[in-house]
C-alpha cells in the first residue's frame, strides 16, 4: 500500500482541519446549540454557484446537494460540481439523519431524466459525474434500471466522461444491483452510514450484512468499490475500527468519514463532535486495516471531490 494517501486533502480541507479548540468551547457548544466554528462552511454564492444552481432549475434536476442540505453546496457549486439526484426528490425510507422527503413516490421515474442529466453534465463540461438516488423501495428494481440509463446517457453524450454512481441497497435484489453493475459505471459507491449497533436507530428498513454483501458483489464484478460513515452519532472508536476492517474484507477501496450534523429537531441529535485533529488518525486507522484510501474530515460528506478522491491512494493488497 506505498504511496497511500490518509486524511483530509490539503486543498480542500484547509479551512477546517487547523482550526484549534479553545478550553471549554465544545461545552460551550453543546450547552447552547450552536455548532462548533470547524463544521461552518464558507461557502462563497456568486458565479459559478449563481450558474449551476441555473442550470439545475432550467434543467429541472435535483441535486443531493439541495435536498440533503449539504455544507458543501456552495464550495462545490462554485467549482461547477454537483451531485445529481435521480429519480426524483422523494424518499421510501425514513433514515433518522438524512433532511431528504420521505413518502410513496407518485408514478415511475421520469424516463427523459437520464437525457437531461447527461447534456446538463455536458454543458457544465463535467469530465467526472456523481449520480445518486432516493431509495425508490416502491419499483420492482427499486430504480436499478433508472441508473443504469443515466450512466448510458452521460457515456454517450459526454465522451471520455468518468461515473461515480452512489446507490441504495435494493433491498438486497442482487438482479438490480447486477443491472447497475452491468452499466460499468467507473466507481460504485454505497454507504455504510454507521457501526452496526446502531443500525435500528440510525438506518431503520437497512442492514449491515446487506451492505457488505452489496460492497463484495460490487468489488468482485471489478469496480472501484466506495463506502462512507458519519461519526458523531454515538460509536465507539473500537465500533469504527471494526468497519473499517469489514470493508475492507469485502474488497471496498475507497471511504469518506464526516461529522454528522443534524438537519433539524426532528432528526437525530449529535452525539459528539470530532475535532478537527482527530480526523488523520480515523483516515490512519483505517489504512491499517486494510483500506486503500480515507478521505476524513469535518465536512466531508460521501461526494466530496469526488473526482480527486476517485484517483487517490492505491488498491488494496497493492
Amino acid at each position: 500500500m506505498a504511496g497511500t494517501r490518509v486524511g483530509p486533502d490539503a486543498r480542500a480541507t484547509a479551512d477546517v482541519a487547523a482550526v484549534p479548540a479553545e478550553p471549554g468551547e465544545l461545552d460551550q457548544v453543546l450547552r447552547g446549540g450552536r455548532l462548533p466554528r470547524w463544521v461552518i462552511a464558507k461557502n462563497p454564492l456568486s458565479g459559478g454557484y449563481v450558474d449551476t444552481k441555473a442550470l439545475m432549475r432550467s434543467s429541472a434536476l435535483t441535486t443531493v446537494c439541495e435536498e440533503a442540505a449539504c455544507p458543501n453546496i456552495g464550495r462545490c457549486w462554485q467549482r461547477g460540481t454537483a451531485t445529481f439526484m435521480i429519480a426524483g426528490a422523494v424518499c421510501t425510507r425514513g433514515c433518522r439523519f438524512c433532511n431528504v422527503a420521505t413518502a410513496r413516490p407518485a408514478g415511475p421515474p421520469d424516463p427523459d431524466e437520464p437525457r437531461r442529466v447527461a447534456e446538463a453534465a455536458a454543458a457544465m463540461g463535467l469530465r467526472f459525474v456523481v449520480v445518486t438516488a432516493v431509495a425508490r423501495d416502491d419499483r420492482p428494481d427499486g430504480g436499478a434500471e433508472h441508473f443504469a440509463a443515466t450512466i448510458r446517457a452521460l457515456r454517450d453524450t459526454v465522451p471520455g466522461v468518468r461515473v461515480e454512481v452512489l446507490i441504495p441497497d435494493f433491498r438486497g435484489n442482487w438482479d438490480a444491483l447486477d443491472t447497475v453493475l452491468e452499466a460499468a459505471p467507473d466507481v460504485l459507491n454505497h454507504n455504510t452510514e454507521s457501526v452496526p449497533r446502531l443500525y435500528r436507530r440510525v438506518r431503520p428498513g437497512a442492514r449491515y450484512e446487506r451492505t457488505l454483501e452489496l460492497l463484495g458483489r460490487s468489488a468482485a464484478a471489478g469496480l472501484r468499490t466506495k463506502s462512507g460513515i458519519m461519526v458523531g452519532l454515538g460509536e465507539e472508536l473500537d465500533e469504527i475500527d471494526a468497519v473499517f476492517a469489514d470493508l475492507a474484507s469485502t474488497g471496498c477501496e475507497l471511504v469518506t468519514v464526516g461529522q454528522y450534523l443534524q438537519p433539524s429537531p426532528a432528526h437525530l441529535p449529535v452525539e459528539r463532535f470530532y475535532f478537527p485533529a482527530e480526523y488523520p488518525d480515523l483516515a490512519e486507522r483505517g489504512r491499517a486495516r486494510g483500506l486503500a484510501h480515507v478521505e476524513a474530515g469535518p465536512l466531508v460528506r460521501s461526494s466530496f471531490e469526488a473526482d480527486r478522491v476517485a484517483e487517490s491512494g492505491t488498491p488494496a493488497g497493492v
